[in-house]
């Protein structure tokens, strides 16, 4: 029966990622089997947890799963202790409905550990910890975690600042440079493009490790029951043979995707297009992740082997945001150069006229690759400079049911949207 608790923050920026990586790398260090989570839709940070264990990082998503399937895959961990990291703000979530780090607590009966940035209070903390520790009296705050500690007298003033509050400090971080990982963006510079990885994670642990009551942590943290529900939000697999691009312009698959198709029976191969690789011939599908093509588009735009497979394919193509960028007529890079792509929809997108795209949405198949109602999000700069008409994928609405039309485009057996799919709709 795996032991659990959330790693949650008042805001972003907080720190709560480089705490929640160091307590996973001590905990494996200290040889603990630590299993790591992340609340909401996300990509990028689950690559920096699934560094630190040596395992994949699954998303936990209330609004887009329901709580039954965010139960039952956290139950089907074989781990000891699992962390599961939040999403912004302790009790930030969509517009009107639930799906806050706050909301996961209470689904899933797990304490949270609040991770507070020091750096520029004092006394102040107090009057934080205990306006968390009230706002909502279902969450449990079990424990704060001092980040980005500037000095010893600091720490001082902040244990006695909290002292009549008898909350429990579990862990002190000091203020380090080293502690910073680069971002761009999306979010952080993805893990596998980041050469300093290991030793960063080490800093952090052995930082993390040294004012931190790892023991206290795997007491605080609440057992979920090991009973396994079928999930009911598994998306159904493209095909039998799916090949999926994998590489630094693909990176944003989500793994619990994946594991599902290879619960549904689907045998799946991986295909890099930065190598120019093309899929495995015996595909009955084909799919293009989301990640960062308008980084490599020079690159991509010349990889000869990997286009006009793709061309000559007589698979399914399905292509979500950079994926669906890479299968219209061009993408326009940063300093405004226009890159052939593939040109199997009519559509040319640019990422040198910027447009913040980022929500939640609601998704019903029109011509998809599914039937039905999905959940799934968006989150791009991109935008699409022209495009001719072709069948949409979906109707969309935002988390809040606000109508946006529709979005998509198919063309034969080849489709795509800047809609990242994370599962069906919950009943």
């Amino acid at each position: 029966m795996v032991k659990a608790l959330i790693v949650a923050a008042p805001n972003s920026g907080s720190g709560k990622t480089t705490v929640t990586l160091g307590l996973l790398r001590a905990l494996r260090n200290a040889c603990h089997n630590a299993a790591s989570f992340k609340v909401g839709p996300d990509y990028i940070d689950p690559q920096f947890h699934a560094a630190a264990t040596g395992h994949p990082c699954l998303n936990l998503d209330l609004w887009a799963m329901g709580a039954t399937a965010c139960r039952s895959r956290l139950a089907e961990s074989s781990a000891d202790i699992a962390i599961i990291e939040g999403v912004m703000g302790l009790f930030d979530g969509p517009d009107g409905a639930v799906g806050s780090t706050a909301d996961m607590a209470v689904a899933l009966g797990l304490p949270v550990l609040l991770v507070i940035d020091c750096a520029h209070q004092a006394q102040s903390i107090a009057a934080l910890v205990e306006g968390f520790r009230n706002h909502r009296r279902d969450v449990t705050i079990a424990g704060v975690f001092l980040n980005r500690v500037k000095s010893d007298r600091h720490l001082d003033v902040l244990q006695r600042s909290l002292a009549p509050l008898n909350v429990t400090i579990l862990g002190v971080l000091r203020h380090s440079d080293s502690l910073a990982l680069p971002s761009r963006h999306l979010g952080l510079v993805q893990a596998q493009e980041n050469q300093g990885l290991e030793q960063f994670l080490e800093s952090a642990a052995s930082a993390v490790t040294r004012e931190t009551k790892l023991d206290k942590l795997l007491e605080i943290a609440s057992p979920i029951s090991n009973q396994v529900e079928a999930i009911p939000s598994s998306v159904p697999p493209l095909a039998q043979n799916i090949a999926v691009a994998r590489d630094e312009a693909f990176a944003f698959a989500y793994p619990h995707i994946l594991a599902d198709w290879r619960r549904q029976g689907a045998d799946i191969s991986f295909f890099s297009p930065l190598a120019d690789q093309a899929p495995a011939a015996q595909a009955d599908a084909i799919f293009l992740p989301g990640g960062y093509p308008e980084l490599h588009a020079g690159k991509l735009a010349a990889n000869s082997v990997f286009l006009s497979a793709l061309r000559q394919s007589r698979a399914m193509i399905y292509g979500e945001c950079g994926g669906y960028m890479v299968l219209g007529n061009a993408l326009v890079d940063a300093q405004g150069t226009a890159h052939p792509m593939a040109g199997l929809l009519p559509v040319t997108t640019s990422f040198k006229v910027r447009k913040l795209s980022l929500g939640y949405r609601q998704l019903h198949s029109l011509n998809g690759p599914w039937t039905g109602s999905l959940r799934g999000h968006e989150f791009h700069y991109s935008i699409i400079l022209n495009q001719a008409p072709a069948s949409p994928l979906f109707t969309v609405k935002d988390a809040a049911g606000n109508d946006l039309g529709s979005i998509g485009q198919r063309i034969g057996g080849v489709m795509g949207s800047y809609a990242h799919v994370i599962s069906q709709a919950p009943q």
